[in-house]
């Protein structure tokens, strides 16, 4: 760990890591799918070892640490590869912090209770088969009637409800604009037309609208405000998604050296040989730098500075740096790494979908130099 991170956060990392090898050892293998039963017990033990509400907001009961806390929070937790680490922290109230009146009283305790799920319906169809308009409403009295699609849906298929992004269209004399809205799932005319996955073992559905019927109440917010509420917390979400790819470096590098210090068959060890040592190295150095680079930007979070770029430039680096380190580990393992079932393999497939979450690599690259060179922006 870097030297300047204080003892309270090394415990807590230390605790962190002894409830994973005793707490929850044997419960679940990378890449498996954890029944709910697991999921309620996985909680139960979190919420007695003070784990559960860590990152939740402390005006909902949560404890709220600070952003270095959290780096290591997230990077212990990652470092653990299981899938259980996904139901250790207590559910962030993401959008619906800012709920209020009857949105508040009717999801935001159920949703930091774990007893509700909603799952964030953003993405318009892309491609020559697209629709003219992205997702739209038009106001009838007291309700939003609401006409579209969302094609990527992450959780769409188990989620209760859904935030979605929908463009309002100005009427006589209200104000028109996007705006994010509350969406039951069993609303009418709501439907699922395709349920799939993806490379990292993650569900989706696409969304489909036709003219469905929302009290104009879902609102959250104000119209016109939908974008900026959409995309409140990205720099929050770009700096976990960096911490989990430095947790998983971490597990790499160790699962490698375990692998090349062995005994093997022909009497040398793996490590022995000078071109397997030249590529674990390598995955030594770059862990080392990814895991700079991050706690380097964490350190500016708590000291309250705007770190909209660092994040974008933190969040690139270790997602790719740790494509380039599973890469390697799995080289150095071998064929068996490539079997369904390893937890290389798992990991192989989970590590790719970190680099488009957040925002795809070559955006944020893009993003970055917009604002040096449009607006003499930034300290990059």
């Amino acid at each position: 760990m870097p030297e300047f991170v204080p003892p309270d956060l090394l415990d807590l990392r230390s605790r962190l890591e002894r409830f994973f090898e005793t707490e929850l050892a044997g419960l679940a293998s990378p890449g498996e799918e954890v029944s709910p039963d697991v999921q309620a017990r996985v909680r139960a033990a979190s919420r007695e070892h003070g784990f559960f509400s860590l990152v939740q907001p402390r005006e909902f009961g949560g404890e709220d640490i600070g952003p270095l806390a959290r780096v290591v929070v997230y990077e212990a937790i990652a470092a653990a590869n299981t899938p259980l680490g996904r139901v250790v922290l207590g559910p962030s109230p993401g959008l619906m912090a800012r709920a209020t009146g009857p949105l508040r009283e009717a999801y935001l305790d159920a949703v930091l209770r774990g007893e509700r799920r909603g799952a964030f319906a953003f993405t318009e169809p892309s491609g020559p088969d697209a629709p003219a308009r992205p997702t739209w409403a038009t106001r009838d009295g007291d309700y939003l009637v609401i006409t579209g699609q969302k094609s990527y849906v992450s959780g769409g298929a188990t989620a209760d409800f859904y935030a979605a992004l929908v463009n309002v269209d100005p009427q006589e004399g209200q104000p028109g604009g996007p705006a994010m809205v509350v969406i039951e799932r069993e609303t009418p005319s709501v439907t699922i037309d395709r349920r799939f996955s993806s490379l990292d073992g993650g569900h989706h559905v696409s969304l489909r609208f036709d003219g469905a019927r929302v009290p104009a109440t879902n609102v959250l917010g104000k119209i016109g405000e939908g974008m900026q509420r959409a995309l409140g917390g990205i720099t929050e979400e770009r700096i976990e998604i960096a911490a989990s790819a430095c947790g998983m470096a971490q597990w790499a590098v160790r699962h490698v050296a375990n692998h090349i210090t062995a005994a093997h068959p022909s009497g040398q060890r793996l490590g022995d040989r000078e071109g397997v040592r030249l590529r674990y190295s390598d995955m030594q150095i770059e862990t080392y730098v990814a895991r700079s680079v991050l706690y380097r930007t964490a350190r500016l979070a708590e000291r309250g500075d705007d770190i909209m770029n660092e994040s974008m430039a933190t969040k690139v680096f270790c997602t790719e740096a740790l494509g380039r380190i599973v890469d390697g580990a799995v080289q150095l393992v071998g064929g068996n790494a490539l079997i369904t079932g390893h937890p290389l393999e798992a990991l192989y497939r989970r590590v790719r979908s970190l680099r488009l979450a957040g925002g795809a690599s070559d955006v944020l690259r893009l993003n970055i130099a917009r604002g040096r060179i449009e607006f003499d922006a930034g300290r990059l």
